[in-house]
């Protein structure tokens, strides 16, 4: 089969490998029928955290090939939405929702990239689920989308206990942030405020529901938040970038009593001074996303086409020009690109 390798930094190729096989009886084989670049993913494309060459995605959807004999919840020719983190579904950590965390839980990546013809879903019961029937084409990109940048920002929202009547404040305009915005609107929020310089973006933030947009940064942007605020800060702030200096503006930019939901990859050097948490009083919580959580609801949401989150790709290209995808990212040309299989 072909995948998609990360060779070096800068470097993408689309290689043959051997195609996966059932290894474990809680296994299931996909045929990937979409897959996409994340944010997270250029990360080692740009040279920060790459060690040695590694296989790409961790995102997907598509059509389950075989399953292992203790597999009960799905059956080959479903179609299925998996999140990037495989989990067992029944140890303590899953049971109260963070699946993300699972005890024999890992990142797909451990076993493979997503961003190829097939891959192995371990746990498969505690991983997938699968569409009532054969999804329309034009809503796989949607439903991809739930595989994590929507799952993410569903779960920053809810980390920001955004709800009826709250200002929201989304730090970070990339697929993630502009799924917080989409999941703010949904859970309620009155008034979705979105940091974003880029026109592109700007126009996608405000379909998905929001309400201002901010195009200060730094101290000037957490000024303009706390104007728009009534001088408070926002009720809820969704940090979706993952540096020290956004997570400070997420800081500055909520209210004391708030609550900032944080999903942006932190690396290492990024340390946040505790004296400013300390000062703030705001209410911190988020980490990898438990998108399994989620993963019912929003595909429920997609399949009545209630939401549209898949207009959050605006670059379609087949698996073996995924180094086009990664460059257009990289340089920004597109938002989140889709990759066909």
């Amino acid at each position: 089969m072909r995948a998609v390798l990360l060779n070096a930094p800068g470097e993408v190729q689309v290689v043959d490998r051997e195609p996966p096989r059932i290894v474990e009886a809680t296994d299931a084989v996909i045929r990937v029928a979409a897959a996409c670049v994340c944010g997270s993913d250029l990360w080692p494309y740009r040279g920060v955290d790459f060690i040695e060459p590694r296989f790409m995605g961790h995102e997907y959807v598509g059509v389950v090939e075989e399953i292992g004999a203790d597999v009960q919840s799905v059956k080959p020719g479903d179609f299925v939405v998996g999140s990037f983190i495989y989990s067992c579904g029944e140890c303590e950590f899953c049971l109260a929702g963070y699946t993300s965390k699972c005890v024999h839980g890992n990142f797909i990546t451990a076993v493979g990239g997503t961003q190829a013809q097939f891959v192995r879903v371990p746990h498969a019961d505690g991983t997938l689920v699968a569409t009532p029937g054969t999804p329309e084409p034009d809503l796989v990109p949607s439903l991809l989308a739930a595989s994590d940048v929507l799952g993410t920002g569903w779960y920053a929202a809810v980390a920001a206990e955004v709800g009826p009547g709250k200002t929201v404040a989304v730090v970070g305009d990339g697929a993630v942030g502009l799924m917080g915005v989409l999941a703010a609107q949904q859970l309620g929020a009155e008034r979705i405020i979105v940091m974003s310089r880029y026109a592109d973006r700007q126009h996608l933030a405000r379909e998905f529901g929001a309400t201002d947009i901010v195009e200060e940064r730094g101290r000037d942007g957490v000024a303009r938040v706390r104007e728009l605020t009534g001088g408070f800060g926002a009720h809820s702030v969704i940090e979706a970038v993952g540096t020290k200096e956004s997570m400070m503006q997420a800081i500055k930019s909520t209210r004391p009593g708030g609550h900032i939901g944080f999903v942006g990859v932190a690396h290492d050097g990024d340390d946040i001074p505790v004296k400013h948490l300390f000062a703030s009083q705001v209410h911190l919580h988020g980490g990898p996303a438990p998108v399994r959580r989620f993963l019912p609801d929003l595909i429920d949401r997609i399949m009545k086409r209630e939401i549209d989150p898949g207009k959050v790709f605006d670059l379609t290209l087949p698996l073996e020009e995924a180094a086009e995808a990664y460059a257009a990212m990289h340089e920004r040309r597109a938002i989140k690109a889709l990759l066909t299989t």
